[in-house]
This record gives C-alpha cells, structure tokens and sequence, in this order.
C-alpha cells in the first residue's frame, strides 16, 4: 500500500477543519491561564482543566468525525468507527492526540502544551498557539 499522504492530513486540518484546531488552541489557552504564571509543575493543572475545556467547547465529541476526515485525506478508510476516547482520541500533557491503526499508525497531534526541563525542575509551558505551530502530523509502523 502506497505511504500515508500526512501533507494531504495536515492541510485538511489548517483549511477544512481550522476552526475546530483553533478551538483546542483557545482550549489550551484558557487552561494556562489559570496557572499561576507562564508554567506549571503540576501536569494536574494541565490534562484535567484542558480535557473538562475540550468537552465543555465540544472539541471532543466532534474529534471521532474529524479523524475520520483526517484518515480520509490521508488517502484511506478506517475499518471500524472511532469513538470520542481512547486509542482514538487521547489528551496528553502535550495536547490533543488523534490516533488511527491503518497498515501504519496515523498520528495526529494538536500540539499545545510542551514539558520543558529547567534549573526548577520541569514544567508545563503553553506552545503552538496557533493553529500551524500547534498540528503535527506522522506515521510509525
């Protein structure tokens, strides 16, 4: 089978589905800001707030359709329907994670948040603010 068309994924997701990108960015925006500064030690002020944000903006529910797109500009189908959690959809302490098991695995990472190692120790630090630094798309075997 041809290789997945990740350049084809990442469009569809900056044109066809760019408003859904920014909301997990606004998403992840309104969660740093309730740390305390511009980072966080605590990855519990990181998945929980950002997760109940993605469910209460409806980011979530609308995942399984977008991943279903993302396969499909991908250049393939998925052999079953994916639902609105795990293995499918994942909230990391990176973002939101949009996972497909074709004959290689689809990775579609909405990348907001990074854990950066420093003097204090690591902590949690707000990244891809917009929706072109945010979206990362691979595949693994």
């Amino acid at each position: 089978m041809a290789p997945l068309d990740t350049a084809a994924v990442r469009e569809y997701l900056l044109s066809e589905r760019r408003s859904w990108v920014e909301t997990v960015c606004d998403c992840a925006t309104a969660t740093a800001a309730g740390w305390d500064g511009d980072a966080t030690a605590d990855r519990e002020r990181v998945v929980p707030p950002f997760r109940a944000a993605l469910d209460r903006a409806g980011v979530l529910a609308a995942a399984p359709d977008v991943l279903t797109g993302c396969v499909a500009a991908a250049g393939t189908t998925l052999a079953a329907d994916p639902v609105a959690g795990p293995p499918y959809v994942v909230v990391t302490g990176e973002g939101l994670l949009l996972r497909a098991t074709l004959d290689a695995r689809l990775l579609v990472h909405v990348r907001t948040f990074a854990l950066r190692r420093g003097p204090d120790g690591p902590r949690y630090v707000r990244v891809g603010e917009t929706p072109e630094a945010a979206v990362d798309v691979e595949t693994t075997d």
